[in-house]
């Protein structure tokens, strides 16, 4: 399932069968109860409410269904985002944003739990690619399709500007071989739906074994034995 129709045409066939559906995340056109498993790979960044997006997810899960997802962070791009803010502050007196809004990880646990999903896992990753100078990160970018697409962003950038900006970029974060490193965070998330037969957790206070007493756990399990 994607939103773009040109995305689903260049998908890899394979010996499963698969049906292709054009379709929002925000507003999925399937029944409550439909999938045991939504895997969602680096779309989410894209949503515009992410809390919907979730609860439409949750919804089409049956029962002990789970939701895999992988989505960028909130420290992507930092280096780019940062070069040019301070080109931008330096030559035009202010900034703009030029790169889309991401999610904190603080509040993806929140998110997902609000919108039902419960036994989560939230795990965070860094990935660092090295370009060889500030347009060529861009370029690539707007090749992936990850171009900004705020409404209120600023739609030019000076001559002058991306030069200072590609100047800062290399003063800032560049690397003793000249090439100059871009950042991507990336969030992986795992949520499960509800259902009587789940593993829940023990009762606060029900512990028999103390934190303290984790170093001599091999002792304690062989007491037990005898």
């Amino acid at each position: 399932m994607d939103v773009a129709e040109n995305a689903l045409k260049n998908t890899t066939e394979s010996e499963i069968p698969t049906f292709s559906v054009i379709a929002d995340e925000e507003f999925l056109p399937f029944k409550e109860d439909t999938f045991d498993l939504v895997v969602s790979s680096l779309s989410l960044h894209w949503v515009n409410d992410l809390p919907g997006a979730f609860r439409e997810i949750h919804q089409v899960l049956k029962p002990n269904g789970v939701f895999i997802g992988a989505m960028f962070g909130g420290e992507t791009l930092y280096e780019l985002r940062c070069s040019l803010q301070l080109a931008e502050l330096e030559r035009e007196g202010g900034f703009a944003p030029h790169i889309s809004p991401f999610t904190a990880v603080t509040d993806l646990g929140h998110l997902l739990g609000r919108a039902g999903f419960n036994t989560l896992t939230v795990d965070t990753d860094e990935i660092q690619v090295n370009y060889p100078g500030m347009f060529e990160i861009m370029e690539d970018l707007q090749g992936m399709g990850e171009s900004n697409c705020s409404w209120n962003r600023k739609h030019m950038l000076h001559r002058e500007t991306m030069l200072a900006a590609a100047a800062i970029y290399q003063e800032m974060y560049g690397n003793n071989d000249g090439s100059v490193p871009a950042t991507f965070q990336i969030y992986y998330m795992i949520g499960w739906k509800f259902q009587e037969s789940q593993a829940r957790p023990a009762q606060r206070g029900s512990a028999t074994v103390s934190f303290a007493d984790l170093a001599k756990i091999n002792a304690i399990i062989s007491g037990e034995k005898k």
